[in-house]
C-alpha cells in the first residue's frame, strides 16, 4: 500500500494570478481613507493639544490638505487602526475634511507600538508623562519582540550580542538608561501627581508644580499614601522637594508613613526657602504700561524704593 503524499495547494488567488499581480498587491502605496473608518491607536500615550501649532496645521491642511501620508493597520473586524499621524488626522476633522491619505501597513501590535512611539519623539514638545508612558510601551514591545527566534530586525540582531532593550532605546533616543528608568516610574504616579510633573515642564503658572527627581520618589509610594498626600499638597499649597520626597519614601518602606507624618515633612523649611511677599497686580498695574513684564515691575518698585530711602535719610540728617 502506497503512502499518499501530502501536497499543501497554494490559494486560489495564487493560481489565478501572475507573480508580478501578487508583487504588486503587496507593495504598500498611499491610499484615500474616510476619516470615520480609522480609529486611533489604544493608550496612545501622546496627548493631542489644541494649541497654536495644531490651529496652525488646521489652516494648513483646510487649503493645501495632508502632505504627509499618515500610517494606519487594517484590523481584522474591519476598518484601520491610526499607528502614526494622530495630529494630522485631528486637523484634518477641525478642517471639516471627511478623508485623509494613508499608507496601509500590515504590521503586528509590537510593530505597530515601535512605530507608533518613534514617529512621535521626533516633536520638539513632549511632557515628561509623554515620554514616561511611551519609553514603557516601546520597551515592553521591544522585550516581547526579543522573545522570538524568528525575526530579524537590526534590534534583534543587536539583542543576540548581549545589547539589551534600554540600552538601544537609550541610543536611539539620546536619554541614558537611568533617565529613561525615571521616565518609566512616573507611570507609576497617580494622574494627579503626574500632572504637577507635566505642569513643571510647561511652566503653568497659579497650578502646583513637582520636578522629575522628587517624582520619581514618589512614585515608590502606594496609590492610596500618593492620595492622602495630594490632599497635604493642597493643604499647604506646595509640592515636596527631592529631600522631603525622598524621607517620604524612607517611611513609606518603614511602614510609618502616615498623614501626619506627610505634614510634619512638609512643614519643614526646604533650603532655598524664602518668605515672598505678594500684592495683587491690579493694585500697581496703572503704574506702568501695558504688557509689562513682571521682572521690570519689580526691578522698577525696587529702584523707587532705594530712591525713597535715600530721601528719607537726606530728611532725617538736616
Amino acid at each position: 500500500m502506497k503512502q499518499g503524499l501530502n501536497l499543501k495547494l497554494p490559494p486560489a488567488a495564487d493560481l489565478f494570478s501572475t507573480q508580478e499581480e501578487r508583487d504588486d498587491a503587496n507593495l504598500e502605496r498611499v491610499v484615500s481613507l474616510p476619516l470615520s473608518e480609522v480609529s486611533d491607536f489604544p493608550n496612545h500615550p501622546f496627548k493631542v493639544r489644541m494649541d497654536a501649532d495644531m490651529l496652525d496645521m488646521t489652516e494648513s491642511v483646510r487649503r493645501y490638505g495632508v502632505l504627509v501620508p499618515g500610517i494606519v493597520r487594517p484590523l481584522e473586524g474591519g476598518g484601520y487602526q491610526m499607528v502614526a499621524g494622530h495630529r494630522r488626522k485631528k486637523a484634518s476633522e477641525l478642517a471639516e475634511r471627511c478623508d485623509m491619505d494613508f499608507i496601509v501597513r500590515n504590521l503586528t501590535d509590537d510593530e505597530a507600538t515601535i512605530i507608533m512611539v518613534d514617529s512621535n519623539l521626533q516633536r520638539e514638545k513632549i511632557l515628561p508623562s509623554e515620554k514616561a508612558f511611551a519609553y514603557k510601551m516601546k520597551l515592553d514591545a521591544m522585550n516581547r519582540q526579543g522573545q522570538r527566534t524568528d525575526l530579524t530586525s537590526v534590534e534583534n540582531q543587536q539583542k543576540s550580542k548581549g545589547i539589551t532593550s534600554r540600552q538601544q532605546l537609550s541610543e536611539k533616543t539620546g536619554d541614558s538608561q537611568d533617565k529613561i528608568r525615571s521616565y518609566i516610574r512616573l507611570t507609576n504616579l497617580i494622574p494627579q501627581l503626574l500632572d504637577m510633573v507635566d505642569n513643571s515642564a510647561t511652566k503653568e503658572k497659579d497650578i502646583h508644580q513637582m520636578a522629575v527627581r522628587p517624582a520619581v520618589e514618589l512614585s515608590y509610594l502606594p496609590p492610596e499614601q500618593q492620595l492622602a498626600l495630594l490632599e497635604v499638597i493642597e493643604s499647604e499649597d506646595c509640592t515636596p522637594s527631592h529631600v522631603q520626597a525622598m524621607k517620604m519614601r524612607k517611611f513609606a518602606e518603614d511602614g510609618r508613613l502616615g498623614e501626619d507624618v506627610m505634614l510634619s515633612i512638609m512643614q519643614e523649611e526646604k533650603p532655598n526657602q524664602v518668605e515672598q511677599f505678594k500684592m495683587p497686580r491690579d493694585k500697581i498695574s496703572r503704574f506702568f504700561p501695558a504688557g509689562t513684564s513682571a521682572q521690570k515691575i519689580e526691578d522698577t518698585i525696587i529702584k523707587a524704593l532705594e530712591q525713597y530711602r535715600q530721601r528719607e535719610r537726606s530728611r532725617d540728617t538736616r
